[in-house]
């Protein structure tokens, strides 16, 4: 197969196409504007293979979209190419809107294009792979919320997103992609293109840009810098590392059934307070000091609108395409700091200037010492 994959140097992007080569006999065209999270460096280790091409282009401009379509003739679409930060989303709103709705709609149209120039064998074998997350799901039941703030009973466990829970997005980011999965929905169904979509809870790991939790707190926890933790840290997640969401993912486009939506998650809940926790007590004994790193936590005020909790139930996936995570989030997570451990320079280079791990979305917080 030839696969395009739209925001192939981002964090996702770049793990699921490293695993495309590195894995399988296809083809890559990576299609990528080359935003603050994209990154080429993450792909270093595959950018000479012949197998592999890259494509600078902003999924916005439908010219380059043609252009590339009918150079590569791709089999298949994984659409990965997002702005993806909530804090981002509600500093600067118009981003969100611009890439992933008008983004979405000018990559469907421009594949919608190609696919009908395609004979009818290669129609049915097309996919168009639009790649989602839980955020658009809204928020959980926390512990909290029940009688009592006791835990669930194994009789009467929290709820679960699934594949057929409604849509309650909280944020202008999770806006912006549920607007997308609609429009992904929309254009299988009026004009027949053969899509499938994809919602992922919180991916970690590898080459991911330090405005996200886990590697922020890696990384100002080794210079020394706080720790925040949004308001009382109790937030839930449900944590996937990002090389078997990669392994799903390509699961998904080769075996999955068109006009299916399939939850992918790591079956990790975990409180944020208790992951930053658990990567200081990683730390202490990866790279010792005199203090110890919990001691840098700093609680700040919360986001606002921010979700409770998030979790996955991914049987779907298990029972249909027979995908599980093989990493645990204790192992995933170690081999995340690792890896931030060895790759310092990289970290120096995403980062070049423009973002000093400084907090964003503080616009609707009163005062400036409330952050």
């Amino acid at each position: 197969m030839k696969i395009l994959v739209t925001g192939g140097a981002g964090f996702i992007g770049s793990a699921v196409v490293r695993h495309i080569i590195n894995n399988t006999q296809d083809s890559v065209i990576n299609v990528d504007k080359l935003t603050y999270a994209g990154n080429l460096e993450s792909l270093s280790s595959i950018e000479s293979n012949e197998r592999y091409v890259f494509e600078q282009v902003d999924i916005c401009d439908r010219a380059e979209l043609d252009r590339v379509f009918a150079q590569c003739n791709p089999d298949a679409v994984m659409h990965l190419a997002a702005e993806s930060h909530v804090d981002r989303s509600i500093t600067g709103p118009a981003d969100f809107i611009q890439t992933n709705i008008v983004g979405t709609y000018t990559l469907l149209e421009a594949t919608r294009a190609y696919w009908n120039t395609l004979s009818e064998d290669a129609k049915k074998a097309f996919r168009f792979h639009h790649i989602s997350t839980d955020e658009v799901y809204g928020d959980l039941p926390h512990p909290d919320d029940i009688e009592g703030g006791t835990e669930p009973s194994a009789n009467k466990p929290l709820p679960l997103f699934t594949e057929s829970t409604s849509y309650e997005p909280s944020s202008p980011y999770s806006a912006s992609k549920a607007s997308s999965d609609h429009l992904v929905r929309a254009w299988l169904r009026t004009y027949g293109l053969p899509t499938i979509v994809t919602n992922c809870s919180n991916n970690y790991g590898p080459y991911h840009f330090p405005e996200k939790l886990i590697p922020l707190v890696i990384l100002n926890a080794l210079e020394g810098k706080p720790l925040p933790i949004y308001g009382k840290g109790d937030q839930i997640r449900d944590w996937l590392y990002v090389e078997d969401h990669a392994r799903a993912l390509y699961k998904v486009v080769t075996e999955g059934v068109v006009g299916e939506t399939y939850n992918i998650g790591g079956h990790n809940e975990k409180q944020n307070l208790e992951v930053v926790q658990t990567i200081c007590s990683i730390l202490d004994s990866l790279v010792p000091k005199e203090a110890q790193y919990k001691e840098q936590i700093t609680y700040v005020t919360d986001r606002p609108g921010h979700d409770r909790r998030y979790a996955i139930d991914s049987s779907k996936m298990q029972r249909e395409l027979g995908w599980t995570p093989v990493e645990t989030f204790e192992t995933g997570l170690k081999k995340t700091i690792q890896w931030y451990l060895t790759n310092q320079e990289w970290c120096q280079h995403v980062q070049d200037g423009s973002y000093q791990r400084e907090r964003l979305g503080v616009e609707s917080l009163t005062t400036k010492e409330e952050v």
